[in-house]
This record gives C-alpha cells, sequence and structure tokens, in this order.
C-alpha cells in the first residue's frame, strides 16, 4: 500500500508535471491535486500550511516534502521510496 500523496499544483507548472511523473514512475496512481489557479483560497491555505508560495507542495502521508527538488533529492538519497511505502 502506498501513502496518500497531496500536490498543491497549478495548471502550467513544468515542476507539477515532473514531480508527478516521478511519482507516477516509482508506482503512485493516485495523486491528490489541489489546482490554487483554480482554487485561490487554496493558495492561502497552502502558504499556512507550508511556509512557501511556490507549487508544487507535496505532501506523502503527513510528512511535507516541499517542491519538486526536494521530491527529487528524496529519491536520490534512497528514502523516497520508504515514504511512500508509509515507512
Amino acid at each position: 500500500m502506498t501513502a496518500r500523496v497531496l500536490m498543491y499544483s497549478t495548471g502550467v507548472c513544468p515542476y507539477c508535471v515532473m514531480a508527478e511523473r516521478l511519482l507516477k514512475a516509482k508506482g503512485v496512481d493516485d495523486i491528490e491535486k489541489i489546482r490554487i489557479d483554480l482554487q485561490p483560497e487554496q493558495r492561502a491555505a497552502m502558504m499556512q500550511k507550508t511556509g512557501r508560495r511556490t507549487v508544487p507542495q507535496i505532501y506523502i502521508g503527513d510528512t511535507h516534502v516541499g517542491g519538486f527538488d526536494d521530491l527529487s533529492a528524496l529519491d536520490r538519497a534512497g528514502k523516497l521510496d520508504p515514504l511512500l511505502q508509509g515507512a
């Protein structure tokens, strides 16, 4: 079973697309997306939760991973798979 993945994103964000591609390559089929371009009130909620204004902002389970660079760094360090497995 994979952990729940939540991603704040916009429709035109290349880093969101790359993050989604990496997650799908890791076997994540279901990414819960919150589009802050379509739901502007969600941007304020995202900034309150993460302290960041940029997208993507990715949560795996209850862990705030950060953006694509953070996700990619986790993967290179071998820590993404255990997080996705809910370890």
